[in-house]
Order: C-alpha cells, then structure tokens, then sequence
C-alpha cells in the first residue's frame, strides 16, 4: 500500500479544494469529485502539510502540540498521508524534485 516515511516530502494537488469550518475541513477533489472529512488533527495536519511539505517537520510540529506516544504519531501520520495521496488529495514532492 504506503511506502510513505517522515523522510518524505509532499505538496497538495492542484486539484484539490479545501475548506475549513469550526476546526475542522471538507477537502473536494475536483477531478474525481470525491469529498474527504478531517478532524481537528486532521486539519492541523492538513494545514502543516501546506505549510511545510517534508512530513518530518509536520511530525516534530504534531508531536511539540499534541501529548502522544511518538511511536503513535508516526504512524497515525503515515496512514493520513498515505489516504490523502492514495484518494488524491497529496502528491508526493521529493519525487519530482528539481531544486
């Protein structure tokens, strides 16, 4: 299935369409037209995936706001994101890296 890491780097597709309501999101991906419904972590998560793209960093964010076993973190995080890329709603980045 996922072969996702915390070493990995990632971006939101161009296709995608968030939208935040009291904490929590509904992110449509227009082109399949699938809805997908995140929790208040979920929008964090969202939001620091956004921001920052290397998932390492959306760990070390999660794991300084949030009392949680790093273990657990690491893989909630992964199983996430690997939901997210797998409905299209991420694409991984460090693949296409140019820079």
């Amino acid at each position: 299935m996922s072969d996702f890491s915390l070493g990995a780097s990632l971006r939101v597709s161009d296709d995608v369409v968030f939208r935040e309501l009291d904490g929590e999101a509904v992110i449509l991906n227009l082109g399949s037209g699938t809805y997908f419904g995140l929790d208040e972590v979920g929008t964090r998560v969202w939001a620091l995936i956004e921001a920052h793209g290397r998932l390492r960093a959306v760990y070390d964010m999660l794991l300084d706001e949030y009392d949680v076993p790093p273990d657990v973190l690491e893989r909630d995080l992964i199983r996430l994101v690997s939901e997210m890329a797998e409905k299209g709603l991420v694409i991984r980045s460090d693949d296409a890296s140019a820079s």
